[in-house]
């Protein structure tokens, strides 16, 4: 979670030193980005010119990156929303593991796992302001593959569970 807010800071400082090298490249820059977004040229232009006159460093960052200069993302508040996420979405595995009949209780662990990586994808968006859908496919897709390359290693070796 450092790492996010590392990278947030990495932009402003190639920001703010490639508008200092070039300012008039910056303001082109940032026309191009409204003319992109459906603005004529003249009115990007304009609105490159005054967002520049105002704030260059601060206009780039919204408009290409959605960062605010003062706004890093916060490691704790990303590693508690984390914490909190693995708790509930490990519950329904567990109870899957201690409860289950031993015949069902290998597949029947899998979905439930899945289930987790699921609540865990959502809990973990929704308290950090995130999209839900895209952390869920994210996590359901990685625990899946992850958990089928492992079985299917531990095939290929001999060991069963």
């Amino acid at each position: 979670m450092s790492t996010q807010s590392d990278t947030e800071r990495a932009y402003v400082a190639r920001e703010r030193a490639e508008l200092d090298a070039d300012p008039a490249a910056g303001v082109d820059s940032l026309a191009a980005h409204y003319r992109a977004k459906g603005l004529t040229d003249e009115t990007a232009r304009r609105v490159a010119r005054e967002l520049t006159v105002h704030d260059a460093v601060g206009a780039h960052l919204e408009a290409e990156f959605g960062l605010r200069e003062d706004d890093y993302t916060n490691p704790w508040h990303a590693a508690a929303s984390s914490a909190v996420a693995f708790v509930v979405g490990s519950m329904l595995p567990m109870v899957a593991i201690l409860l289950l009949p031993v015949g069902v209780k290998i597949p029947l662990t899998f979905v439930s796992v899945l289930a987790g990586l699921a609540l865990t994808g959502a809990v973990s968006a929704s308290l950090g302001g995130a999209p839900v859908r895209p952390a869920v496919v994210r996590n359901v897709f990685g625990g899946a593959l992850a958990m089928t390359v492992t079985w299917g290693i531990g095939h290929l070796i001999g060991v069963a569970v």
